[in-house]
């Protein structure tokens, strides 16, 4: 059994024949609903955000996601009905033959105790400065694990933070497509990320 937090994305590309696209509709949607996003910030937001461009470059991990990404996520109140948030939970599948697990940051799924059917992904509460793994394919194989349990054959949607900046992920089969990078700490790209992550609610109320 393999780790997620040991897997590099050519070694997820590679093992499972998993390509990346520079274009996918699905992600395009996606991230249009974030250059519509207009307005100010909420007043909590702004806070957040400003305290995210003092610490940014000091924060360790967990005072990221404690201090900054914990109030964004907070503000879009996954919780409901039908399905909720869920932290620091483990995911095994076996994959191609091959036999994966690990703890997954967050993630949104269905499910009141224990996670079933997982939809979106948030992973890495990285700091900037860090180098020695690799988020995107640590989050790649941990969204590769949840299609092949979920087998409805419905696309996965996810992110990864690197202190100030996000990048949201589409897999759709063995295909995904990563958007550029927002930075958080800039108010135009943080309603940008809350539009996104308003809108991958959305698209899990349309599935769940």
């Amino acid at each position: 059994m393999r780790s997620f937090e040991n897997w590099l994305t050519q070694e997820v590309e590679d093992t499972f024949g998993v390509s990346q696209l520079e274009d996918m509709p699905l992600l395009e949607n996606w991230l249009a609903s974030g250059r519509a996003a207009t307005g100010r910030l909420d007043e909590s937001l702004e806070h957040a955000r400003r305290r995210l461009v003092r610490n940014a470059d000091f924060w360790n991990e967990d005072e990221l996601k404690l201090m900054f990404i914990a109030p964004v996520l907070a503000f879009v109140e996954y919780e409901t009905d039908r399905f909720k948030p869920f932290s620091q939970r483990r995911l095994r599948a076996v994959i191609d033959g091959v036999e994966v697990a690990g703890v997954v940051d967050f993630m949104v799924a269905r499910g009141r105790q224990i996670p079933k059917e997982p939809f979106f992904f948030l992973h890495e509460y990285k700091q900037e400065a860090r180098r020695d793994t690799d988020p995107k394919g640590q989050l790649l194989i941990e969204m590769l694990a949840a299609a092949t349990l979920n087998g409805n054959g419905l696309p996965l949607y996810g992110c990864y933070v690197t202190g100030r900046f996000w990048y949201f992920v589409v897999l759709n089969e063995r295909r995904y497509a990563v958007s550029r990078a927002f930075d958080a700490s800039r108010e135009e790209d943080l309603r940008s990320v809350i539009a996104m992550l308003f809108q991958v609610k959305e698209y899990i109320a349309e599935s769940a």
